[in-house]
């Protein structure tokens, strides 16, 4: 049968609906005085004004008014506890990893002992103002070549490369290096247009040696006809990638990003806490899986940063959270101007108990190392990125920082996906079955089951994509950049 209410945490002072409460029925031994809607709260006992609300066995708020036993609560009724400021202190817990089975996957070998997942053909323009030709040199590729013998050919187009000034144009600039890079390319035509801030000569200057067989290189100012000079580029790259094939490896090859978007009161208790469970075990087979979304880490990130497996880590981890707190304030906005309406729709109150339910996709295991934006995974293990909560963004910072694949978990669904596969995971069945033209994995199955059985379900997932299979972004080409802008535009 299934259950209509879950309390997380033996601590917590509220109750979490999985269904659609009525008023005057009895849950968890309360009575409700107001009908309550799936995925929100209610009380478990009377709270008083000033009294904190405890979820996930941690305040997420603090009541604004005296809330009785049995009613609602949500943003009409409590505030954040958080401030500006807080002071952090390395309190390491001890932290442990399941046993782990490793499973084996067929992925593409490369020559710089790195592997992929995808063996694709990629245009990546250097500047906006060749969104365009980029487009154009792909459709008449795709009509006078064709697609077979690899894994399909993509343009990633953007409105950047020119105009930017300081970190912009050297973010914009680095994003696109490490795209050029990733293993899931086979090949890569960078296309520019000549005059652009992001100089093709200085692009490839600090871009630093490549196969030229497999990367090359046009600016369309510098040629007569750039569609027939492009097409006749991406023929060589298509017969070079061709001869690429897969080889066994063993699962921790994988670089796994970790994100979530359209977050619901459910996120927290099915789809976050399973990739967690996803997280620990590739990690404990010698993987490495990647977490980003700064912001919603505010309010959980003491519980992140005591899990640093030394105080080295532990001070990196501060300067990340610092660092994005001051982003926010140099641009004169709140801190913790979060969650969103879809989330509050959903069931998500404040940014404590939006981050609690976030971080729950990061496991228990240790974190191993933190990575910045000019930086590539390099560590084992559990990795925390820079990067804000937006999912394109967030996507491509986890892509370009070299995950192969991303799961992405939701609770109100989206289609979005980014240049790598992007694994999308309902939080609850209602959405898995209404979007299944969007969704992958339906993580809502953990209320009628249980975790270790869906756990290896999305095991299998993992594999069977890595092995090729394709994601519904995929199937439905929904495969976007987007470079995170802090500064101005001229």
């Amino acid at each position: 049968m299934a259950k209509n209410t879950i309390i997380i945490n033996p601590l917590d002072n509220v109750a979490v609906a999985l269904t659609d409460l009525k008023k005057g029925d009895t849950y968890e031994g309360v009575t409700l005085f107001e009908d309550i809607t799936k995925g929100h709260k209610f009380t478990l006992k009377d709270i008083k004004k000033g009294e904190n609300i405890i979820k996930y066995g941690n305040p997420i708020a603090c009541a604004v008014a005296d809330i009785p036993k049995g009613h609602w609560v949500h943003t009409h009724n409590v505030k954040t506890n958080l401030s500006e400021n807080l002071e952090y202190t390395y309190n390491k817990v001890p932290t442990s990893l399941p046993p782990a089975k490793a499973r084996k996957v067929m992925v593409y070998p490369r020559q710089n002992g790195d592997v992929g997942i995808r063996n694709e053909l990629w245009i990546v323009p250097t500047v906006g103002c060749v969104n365009g030709q980029a487009k154009l040199i792909l459709e008449t590729f795709k009509k006078e070549y064709g697609e077979e013998g690899f894994d399909g050919a993509f343009t990633y187009t953007h409105p950047y490369g020119c105009s930017q000034l300081g970190d912009d144009h050297e973010r914009t600039k680095l994003i696109l290096q490490k795209m050029v890079r990733h293993p899931n390319a086979g090949g890569v035509l960078v296309l520019g247009l000549g005059c652009e801030n992001n100089q093709m000569s200085e692009f490839k200057k600090s871009l630093g040696p490549v196969d030229e067989k497999r990367i090359k290189f046009l600016v369309c100012q510098e040629v007569e006809d750039e569609i027939a000079s492009g097409v006749a580029l991406l023929k060589e790259i298509a017969d070079e990638i061709k001869k690429d094939g897969r080889e066994e490896r063993d699962i921790s090859c994988l670089r796994v990003g970790l994100k979530c978007g359209g977050s619901d009161g459910l996120s927290g208790i099915t789809a976050n806490p399973l990739i967690g469970r996803f997280s620990d075990y590739i990690v404990a087979c010698g993987g490495t899986t990647v977490l980003t979304e700064v912001p919603e880490m505010f309010g959980a990130e003491q519980i992140l940063m005591n899990r640093a497996k030394d105080e080295k880590t532990f001070e990196k981890i501060v300067g990340l959270i610092n660092g994005f707190k001051d982003y926010f304030r140099r641009n004169g906005q709140v801190v913790y101007e979060n969650p969103s309406p879809g989330n509050k729709a959903g069931g998500i109150t404040t940014l404590e108990d939006k981050s609690l339910g976030c971080t729950q996709k990061s496991g228990s295991g240790p974190v191993s190392d933190v990575v910045l934006d000019d930086g590539f995974v390099t560590q084992k293990g559990l990795n925390l990125l820079n990067g804000p909560g937006n999912d394109m963004c967030a996507v491509t910072n986890l892509a370009a920082a070299g995950c192969h694949l991303v799961l992405f978990s939701t609770g109100r669904g989206t289609p979005f996906g980014g240049f790598v596969p992007t694994v999308k995971i309902a939080t609850n069945r209602e959405l898995a079955a209404k979007k299944s033209n969007w969704i992958d994995f339906n993580a809502g199955a953990v209320l009628d089951s249980d975790f270790d059985t869906q756990l290896e379900k999305l095991i299998d997932l993992v594999v069977e994509t890595a092995n090729g299979k394709k994601t519904k972004n995929e199937l439905n080409s929904t495969k976007e950049i987007a470079i995170f802008k802090t500064g101005v535009t001229l």
